[in-house]
């Protein structure tokens, strides 16, 4: 349908999106100085899912009873479980690193759409695949002696990365009745309470509030909440309907780069691991993505 070059503004807010996903690390990371992990992914997801809720207001009209069960599947592995997952695994990870590793999304929804919804798949596809698992390998084991030592908390990273995969695939294949705004503005409200019971009630979050780093983590985690899920959103949305899906997945590339800069200007070292890991991932991302192809079918 979009068969024209992207304008100029298309450009600058698929930028402006690199930017604000990938300083969302750098975020995390600030917020972790003040709080505990439990409490940044609980303030992350209520303050992202109240601040939808004037945008979803008039939509919620448009879900359906068989719409509710999913939605609350998506709001739990598309954005509670990753929340929480992403906070523990900066406790020990590099900013940059949790931003590479997130690019495993794209590989992980296709390998969750063929293994469980019976996907068709081609071979390029599988090639992009193995060569983002390398990357990610080499990501795992990255360490400043140049030696192989695996880090279990990116294991976290991957399991958010799969929760991601799932969550699109739970979208593409359950919910396309429903327009991508409504899904995640509802399907964040619904997961919004709960978060914000937890932080209230469970942990000291209300006597946390006395010196001015902690009120510097709140503010990066409201910014990560706010600007980095609801703004986000809807930038997303409108280069998607200026342009294309398949120029708007362009943001992948970018988002990774984005996290690595601004965690070296922040102090994080970079091993040369890490800059071949990169390489593999992206590489097998654009592999796994080219077009025009003729799909065998993989169905069971």
């Amino acid at each position: 349908m979009h068969h024209e070059t992207p304008p100029l503004k298309a450009w600058l807010l698929l930028g402006l999106l690199a930017l604000i996903w990938g300083s969302s690390f750098l975020l995390i990371k600030k917020g972790l100085l003040a709080f505990s992990p439990d409490q940044l992914a609980a303030i992350r997801i209520a303050s992202a899912g109240f601040v939808l809720l004037p945008f979803i207001l008039q939509r919620v009209k448009t879900v359906r009873a068989r719409h509710w069960l999913k939605l609350i599947s998506v709001g739990l592995v598309g954005s509670f479980i990753p929340a929480f997952l992403f906070a523990f695994a900066q406790t020990e990870l590099p900013s940059g690193v949790t931003g590479v590793l997130n690019t495993f999304t794209p590989l992980a929804t296709l390998i969750i759409g063929v293994v469980l919804f019976h996907q068709r798949a081609v071979a390029q596809q599988w090639i992009g695949v193995l060569i983002g698992l390398v990357g990610t390998t080499l990501l795992v084991t990255a360490s400043a002696s140049g030696a192989f030592e695996f880090n279990r908390y990116a294991l976290l990273i991957i399991a958010a990365t799969i929760c991601y995969g799932l969550n699109l695939n739970l979208i593409k294949h359950h919910i396309h009745d429903l327009s991508a705004l409504t899904i995640t503005g509802v399907s964040l409200f619904l997961v919004a309470p709960p978060a914000l019971a937890y932080l209230l009630f469970a942990t000291p979050f209300t006597s946390q509030l006395a010196t001015p780093e902690q009120w510097f983590s709140l503010s990066a985690i409201l910014i990560l909440g706010v600007v980095g899920t609801a703004m986000a959103l809807v930038i997303f949305n409108t280069v998607v309907k200026m342009t294309d899906t398949t120029f708007t997945s362009s943001v992948t590339y970018l988002i990774p780069i984005v996290a690595l800069v601004l965690g070296i200007i922040d102090g994080e070292p970079f091993f040369i691991q890490q800059a071949l890991g990169l390489g593999a991932i992206l590489g097998g991302v654009w592999i796994a993505n080219k077009r025009k192809r003729q799909p065998f079918n993989t169905q069971r």
